[in-house]
């Protein structure tokens, strides 16, 4: 009974240090609490896992092109929410996103809406 009671533990010890690298991927700590919304251009789209994604020019104040690019949730989370498929964005779309941007100054971000003809194709929520 004492070698099973311990083998347990082991095993519950083992699982929540296996679980800690999963609960830091999601945190947010690398973004901006704020949000910015950029319009552009898509230039990519990868529906792969881990996460979705987009990949989109964006001409500065000064008319200059930026490169950014921005993630959402898995691939089979997106198609089963939002009824995203391979083809949802294709290069040339012109697109609004908004997100929450990288803290460390990359054009990076964790997108919470895409606008695409008008539409919200993010179905309003963020992962």
């Amino acid at each position: 009974m004492r070698s099973r009671s311990l083998a347990l533990v082991a095993v519950s010890a083992g699982l929540l240090v296996a679980a800690g690298p999963l609960l830091a991927h999601h945190g947010s700590a690398a973004y901006e609490s704020t949000t910015v919304t950029l319009s552009g251009t898509v230039t990519e789209f990868r529906f792969v896992n881990p996460h979705v994604v987009v990949i989109w020019e964006v001409k500065d104040e000064a008319g200059n092109i930026q490169t950014w690019s921005g993630e959402r949730g898995g691939p089979n989370s997106m198609a089963r929410r939002a009824g995203w498929n391979p083809n949802t964005l294709k290069p040339g779309d012109q697109v609004t996103i908004t997100g929450r941007p990288a803290r460390n100054g990359t054009n990076t971000m964790v997108i919470s809406e895409i606008i695409l003809d008008g539409q919200d194709i993010t179905e309003g929520g963020g992962d």
